[in-house]
Protein backbone atom coordinates (compact mmCIF):
# COMPACT_ATOMS: atom_id res chain seq x y z
CA UNK A 1 0.00 0.00 0.00
CA UNK A 2 1.59 3.73 -1.18
CA UNK A 3 2.66 5.62 1.91
CA UNK A 4 0.82 8.68 2.87
CA UNK A 5 1.76 11.31 4.44
CA UNK A 6 -0.90 12.81 7.13
CA UNK A 7 -0.69 15.56 9.32
CA UNK A 8 -3.45 14.79 11.17
CA UNK A 9 -5.16 11.37 11.78
CA UNK A 10 -7.97 9.79 9.57
CA UNK A 11 -10.63 10.47 12.62
CA UNK A 12 -10.40 12.72 14.94
CA UNK A 13 -12.93 13.82 17.57
CA UNK A 14 -11.63 16.95 18.86
CA UNK A 15 -14.00 19.20 20.54
CA UNK A 16 -13.66 22.88 19.44
CA UNK A 17 -16.04 24.12 21.79
CA UNK A 18 -14.84 22.97 24.75
CA UNK A 19 -12.80 26.70 25.60
CA UNK A 20 -15.80 28.09 23.65
CA UNK A 21 -15.84 31.41 26.07
CA UNK A 22 -12.39 31.40 26.27
CA UNK A 23 -11.44 31.63 22.65
CA UNK A 24 -14.02 33.50 21.07
CA UNK A 25 -13.17 36.14 24.13
CA UNK A 26 -9.75 36.42 22.65
CA UNK A 27 -10.77 36.76 19.86
CA UNK A 28 -12.85 39.80 20.18
CA UNK A 29 -10.31 40.97 22.47
CA UNK A 30 -7.61 40.75 19.80
CA UNK A 31 -10.01 43.10 17.72
CA UNK A 32 -10.69 45.48 20.32
CA UNK A 33 -6.69 46.26 21.13
CA UNK A 34 -5.85 46.06 17.20
CA UNK A 35 -8.60 48.64 16.80
CA UNK A 36 -6.92 50.64 19.85
CA UNK A 37 -3.25 49.97 18.15
CA UNK A 38 -4.62 51.85 15.42
CA UNK A 39 -6.13 54.82 16.66
CA UNK A 40 -2.97 55.23 19.17
CA UNK A 41 -0.09 54.48 17.15
CA UNK A 42 -1.70 54.74 13.67
CA UNK A 43 -0.19 53.20 10.71
CA UNK A 44 2.78 53.77 9.25
CA UNK A 45 1.58 54.78 5.39
CA UNK A 46 4.11 54.37 2.57
CA UNK A 47 4.13 57.02 0.00
CA UNK A 48 0.95 55.40 -1.71
CA UNK A 49 -0.55 57.11 1.04
CA UNK A 50 1.77 59.86 2.54
CA UNK A 51 2.17 61.22 -0.98
CA UNK A 52 5.69 61.74 -2.97
CA UNK A 53 7.11 61.11 -5.49
CA UNK A 54 7.83 58.05 -8.24
CA UNK A 55 11.43 58.22 -10.37
CA UNK A 56 11.75 56.24 -13.20
CA UNK A 57 15.30 55.60 -14.13
CA UNK A 58 17.02 53.98 -16.47
CA UNK A 59 20.51 52.40 -17.56
CA UNK A 60 22.38 50.40 -19.73
CA UNK A 61 23.50 47.21 -17.24
CA UNK A 62 21.58 45.56 -14.46
CA UNK A 63 20.55 47.56 -11.39
CA UNK A 64 22.24 47.52 -8.36
CA UNK A 65 18.99 47.60 -6.25
CA UNK A 66 20.90 46.96 -3.13
CA UNK A 67 23.00 49.84 -3.56
CA UNK A 68 20.41 52.28 -4.94
CA UNK A 69 18.76 51.51 -1.73
CA UNK A 70 21.67 52.12 0.76
CA UNK A 71 22.51 55.18 -1.14
CA UNK A 72 19.06 56.93 -0.94
CA UNK A 73 18.59 55.52 3.19
CA UNK A 74 21.88 57.53 3.49
CA UNK A 75 20.10 60.82 2.41
CA UNK A 76 17.74 60.00 5.06
CA UNK A 77 14.63 61.56 3.14
CA UNK A 78 12.52 59.00 4.99
CA UNK A 79 10.51 56.12 3.01
CA UNK A 80 12.05 54.73 -0.26
CA UNK A 81 10.68 52.01 -2.52
CA UNK A 82 12.12 50.64 -4.92
CA UNK A 83 11.59 48.55 -7.74
CA UNK A 84 13.05 46.69 -10.97
CA UNK A 85 10.14 47.17 -13.85
CA UNK A 86 9.97 44.70 -16.41
CA UNK A 87 8.71 44.83 -20.18
CA UNK A 88 9.05 43.31 -22.93
CA UNK A 89 9.64 46.32 -25.55
CA UNK A 90 12.31 46.85 -23.83
CA UNK A 91 15.73 47.01 -25.87
CA UNK A 92 18.39 44.35 -24.33
CA UNK A 93 20.53 47.26 -23.17
CA UNK A 94 17.72 49.25 -21.50
CA UNK A 95 16.68 48.40 -17.53
CA UNK A 96 14.33 50.87 -15.83
CA UNK A 97 13.69 51.03 -12.55
CA UNK A 98 10.76 52.92 -10.50
CA UNK A 99 12.12 54.98 -7.27
CA UNK A 100 9.61 56.40 -4.82
CA UNK A 101 10.32 58.65 -2.28
CA UNK A 102 7.88 60.08 0.58
CA UNK A 103 7.24 63.28 0.36
CA UNK A 104 9.37 66.00 2.52
CA UNK A 105 8.30 68.02 4.88
CA UNK A 106 6.66 71.69 4.08
CA UNK A 107 7.27 70.10 0.41
CA UNK A 108 4.38 69.59 -1.88
CA UNK A 109 6.66 68.04 -4.68
CA UNK A 110 9.89 67.28 -4.94
CA UNK A 111 11.71 70.51 -5.14
CA UNK A 112 14.60 69.99 -7.99
CA UNK A 113 17.33 70.46 -5.77
CA UNK A 114 15.91 67.29 -4.09
CA UNK A 115 15.84 65.42 -7.53
CA UNK A 116 19.55 66.47 -7.88
CA UNK A 117 20.27 65.02 -4.59
CA UNK A 118 18.94 61.68 -5.44
CA UNK A 119 20.02 61.70 -8.96
CA UNK A 120 24.03 62.38 -7.83
CA UNK A 121 23.72 59.32 -5.20
CA UNK A 122 23.03 56.82 -7.81
CA UNK A 123 25.34 58.18 -10.10
CA UNK A 124 27.96 57.04 -7.63
CA UNK A 125 26.31 53.34 -7.88
CA UNK A 126 25.80 53.60 -11.38
CA UNK A 127 27.58 56.47 -13.50
CA UNK A 128 25.23 55.66 -16.27
CA UNK A 129 22.09 56.33 -14.25
CA UNK A 130 19.45 58.55 -16.04
CA UNK A 131 16.22 59.86 -15.09
CA UNK A 132 13.79 59.54 -17.87
CA UNK A 133 10.70 61.30 -15.88
CA UNK A 134 9.91 62.72 -12.42
CA UNK A 135 5.78 62.75 -11.14
CA UNK A 136 4.76 64.38 -7.44
CA UNK A 137 1.76 62.54 -5.68
CA UNK A 138 -0.02 65.43 -3.50
CA UNK A 139 -1.37 64.74 0.19
CA UNK A 140 -4.67 64.95 -1.71
CA UNK A 141 -4.70 61.99 -3.97
CA UNK A 142 -2.91 60.28 -1.42
CA UNK A 143 -6.09 60.54 0.81
CA UNK A 144 -8.32 59.23 -1.53
CA UNK A 145 -6.40 56.08 -2.43
CA UNK A 146 -6.55 55.93 1.89
CA UNK A 147 -10.68 55.72 0.99
CA UNK A 148 -10.16 53.84 -2.24
CA UNK A 149 -8.17 50.86 0.02
CA UNK A 150 -10.95 51.25 2.74
CA UNK A 151 -13.76 50.80 -0.27
CA UNK A 152 -11.96 47.99 -2.05
CA UNK A 153 -11.65 45.75 1.35
CA UNK A 154 -15.17 46.66 2.51
CA UNK A 155 -16.52 45.88 -0.96
CA UNK A 156 -14.88 42.51 -0.82
CA UNK A 157 -16.43 41.51 2.16
CA UNK A 158 -20.03 42.74 1.62
CA UNK A 159 -19.76 40.65 -1.60
CA UNK A 160 -18.73 37.51 0.36
CA UNK A 161 -21.30 38.05 2.91
CA UNK A 162 -24.08 38.17 -0.01
CA UNK A 163 -22.95 35.19 -1.86
CA UNK A 164 -22.70 32.95 1.79
CA UNK A 165 -26.11 34.59 2.44
CA UNK A 166 -27.58 33.42 -1.07
CA UNK A 167 -25.42 30.02 -0.37
CA UNK A 168 -26.07 28.80 2.98
CA UNK A 169 -28.96 31.13 5.57
CA UNK A 170 -28.08 34.83 7.19
CA UNK A 171 -26.85 32.80 10.25
CA UNK A 172 -23.55 31.31 7.96
CA UNK A 173 -23.23 34.88 6.35
CA UNK A 174 -22.89 36.94 9.48
CA UNK A 175 -20.13 33.94 10.76
CA UNK A 176 -17.96 34.31 7.85
CA UNK A 177 -18.09 38.33 7.31
CA UNK A 178 -17.23 38.82 11.51
CA UNK A 179 -14.26 36.57 10.81
CA UNK A 180 -13.34 38.18 7.69
CA UNK A 181 -13.80 41.11 9.80
CA UNK A 182 -11.44 39.48 12.91
CA UNK A 183 -8.93 38.35 9.98
CA UNK A 184 -8.16 41.88 8.65
CA UNK A 185 -8.57 43.73 12.00
CA UNK A 186 -6.11 42.25 13.86
CA UNK A 187 -3.16 41.64 10.93
CA UNK A 188 -4.08 45.99 10.43
CA UNK A 189 -3.12 45.75 14.25
CA UNK A 190 0.25 43.98 14.12
CA UNK A 191 0.85 46.46 11.60
CA UNK A 192 0.19 49.31 13.88
CA UNK A 193 1.93 47.72 17.01
CA UNK A 194 5.38 47.32 15.04
CA UNK A 195 5.37 50.24 12.90
CA UNK A 196 5.29 48.10 9.86
CA UNK A 197 4.96 49.96 6.33
CA UNK A 198 1.42 49.78 5.30
CA UNK A 199 0.74 50.74 1.54
CA UNK A 200 -1.49 49.17 -1.29
CA UNK A 201 0.70 46.08 -1.56
CA UNK A 202 -0.52 45.08 2.18
CA UNK A 203 -4.42 46.25 1.21
CA UNK A 204 -3.77 43.56 -1.79
CA UNK A 205 -2.62 41.21 0.58
CA UNK A 206 -5.53 41.82 2.78
CA UNK A 207 -7.77 40.99 -0.20
CA UNK A 208 -6.14 38.28 -1.01
CA UNK A 209 -6.91 37.08 2.92
CA UNK A 210 -10.14 37.66 2.34
CA UNK A 211 -10.30 35.46 -0.40
CA UNK A 212 -8.55 32.39 1.43
CA UNK A 213 -9.91 32.56 4.67
CA UNK A 214 -13.86 32.18 3.19
CA UNK A 215 -12.87 29.36 1.27
CA UNK A 216 -11.72 27.09 3.99
CA UNK A 217 -14.88 28.95 6.18
CA UNK A 218 -17.46 28.15 3.23
CA UNK A 219 -15.97 24.25 2.73
CA UNK A 220 -16.55 23.65 6.35
CA UNK A 221 -19.90 25.17 5.75
CA UNK A 222 -20.95 23.00 3.06
CA UNK A 223 -20.14 19.71 4.88
CA UNK A 224 -22.13 21.64 7.89
CA UNK A 225 -25.27 22.11 5.62
CA UNK A 226 -25.02 18.28 4.09
CA UNK A 227 -24.79 17.06 7.79
CA UNK A 228 -28.01 19.61 8.87
CA UNK A 229 -29.89 17.15 6.82
CA UNK A 230 -28.00 13.77 7.34
CA UNK A 231 -27.89 14.17 11.38
CA UNK A 232 -31.61 15.58 12.06
CA UNK A 233 -31.33 14.77 15.81
CA UNK A 234 -28.10 15.51 16.30
CA UNK A 235 -27.24 18.84 18.40
CA UNK A 236 -26.19 21.65 16.31
CA UNK A 237 -22.94 21.69 18.84
CA UNK A 238 -21.93 18.21 18.43
CA UNK A 239 -22.63 18.31 14.73
CA UNK A 240 -20.28 21.04 14.18
CA UNK A 241 -17.48 19.47 15.67
CA UNK A 242 -18.17 16.69 13.80
CA UNK A 243 -18.28 18.58 10.25
CA UNK A 244 -15.26 20.83 11.52
CA UNK A 245 -13.21 16.81 12.57
CA UNK A 246 -14.36 15.67 9.06
CA UNK A 247 -12.99 18.41 7.38
CA UNK A 248 -9.96 18.95 9.79
CA UNK A 249 -6.90 17.25 7.62
CA UNK A 250 -7.82 19.17 4.54
CA UNK A 251 -7.82 22.51 6.72
CA UNK A 252 -4.44 21.51 8.22
CA UNK A 253 -3.22 20.16 4.83
CA UNK A 254 -4.33 23.61 3.34
CA UNK A 255 -2.89 25.77 5.77
CA UNK A 256 1.02 23.83 6.08
CA UNK A 257 1.34 24.49 2.49
CA UNK A 258 0.10 27.92 1.89
CA UNK A 259 2.26 28.75 5.25
CA UNK A 260 5.42 26.50 3.44
CA UNK A 261 5.39 29.15 0.02
CA UNK A 262 5.28 31.85 2.28
CA UNK A 263 7.77 31.20 4.45
CA UNK A 264 10.13 30.88 1.78
CA UNK A 265 9.27 33.72 0.24
CA UNK A 266 9.35 35.78 3.32
CA UNK A 267 13.14 34.15 3.72
CA UNK A 268 14.52 34.45 0.64
CA UNK A 269 11.85 36.66 -1.20
CA UNK A 270 13.88 40.37 -0.92
CA UNK A 271 12.88 43.62 1.07
CA UNK A 272 10.25 44.28 -2.19
CA UNK A 273 7.65 41.80 -1.38
CA UNK A 274 8.57 41.05 2.23
CA UNK A 275 6.14 43.21 3.21
CA UNK A 276 3.02 41.73 1.28
CA UNK A 277 4.84 38.38 2.15
CA UNK A 278 4.44 38.87 6.12
CA UNK A 279 0.88 40.06 5.79
CA UNK A 280 0.03 37.02 4.11
CA UNK A 281 1.27 35.02 6.80
CA UNK A 282 -0.60 36.76 9.79
CA UNK A 283 -3.70 36.34 7.51
CA UNK A 284 -3.52 32.63 6.56
CA UNK A 285 -2.86 31.86 10.81
CA UNK A 286 -5.46 34.15 12.11
CA UNK A 287 -8.23 32.90 8.85
CA UNK A 288 -7.34 29.21 10.05
CA UNK A 289 -7.73 30.06 13.64
CA UNK A 290 -11.04 31.88 12.68
CA UNK A 291 -12.42 29.19 10.78
CA UNK A 292 -12.37 26.67 13.64
CA UNK A 293 -13.02 29.01 16.72
CA UNK A 294 -15.36 32.23 15.30
CA UNK A 295 -17.28 31.50 12.24
CA UNK A 296 -18.45 28.61 14.03
CA UNK A 297 -19.23 29.94 17.50
CA UNK A 298 -21.05 32.76 15.72
CA UNK A 299 -23.44 30.48 13.90
CA UNK A 300 -24.05 28.12 17.07
CA UNK A 301 -24.85 31.27 18.64
CA UNK A 302 -27.60 32.42 16.32
CA UNK A 303 -28.86 29.27 15.82
CA UNK A 304 -30.24 27.61 12.87
CA UNK A 305 -33.78 26.89 11.50
CA UNK A 306 -33.53 22.89 10.96
CA UNK A 307 -37.28 22.61 10.81
CA UNK A 308 -37.16 22.58 6.40
CA UNK A 309 -34.26 20.43 6.09
CA UNK A 310 -35.36 16.76 4.34
CA UNK A 311 -34.84 13.65 6.15
CA UNK A 312 -33.01 11.48 2.79
CA UNK A 313 -29.94 13.19 3.83
CA UNK A 314 -29.98 15.41 0.46
CA UNK A 315 -29.60 19.04 0.80
CA UNK A 316 -32.54 21.85 0.86
CA UNK A 317 -33.94 22.37 -2.57
CA UNK A 318 -33.63 26.28 -1.71
CA UNK A 319 -33.24 28.67 -5.22
CA UNK A 320 -29.64 28.95 -4.29
CA UNK A 321 -28.89 25.65 -2.63
CA UNK A 322 -27.20 24.10 -5.85
CA UNK A 323 -24.78 27.45 -6.49
CA UNK A 324 -21.36 26.45 -7.42
CA UNK A 325 -18.69 27.21 -4.84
Amino acid sequence: MAWRLRLVPVKTNIDFFRYQMGTFGASVLAVVLSLLAVAVFGLNFGVDFKGGTTIRAETTQAPDLAGYREALIALQMGDVTINEVFDPTFRADQHVTQIRIEAQEGDEAATPETIDRVEAALQAVDPAVKFTSVESVGPKVSSELIWSALLAVAAGAAGIWVYVWLRFEWQFAIGTVAALIHDVVVTVGIFAVFGLKFDLTIVAALLTILGYSVNDTVVIFDRLRENLAKYKTMPLREMMNLTTNETLSRTIMTASTTLLSLIVLFIWGGDVIRGFVFAMLAGVILGTYSTLYVAKNIVLMLGVDRSDKPKDGKPAEHEFANVDA
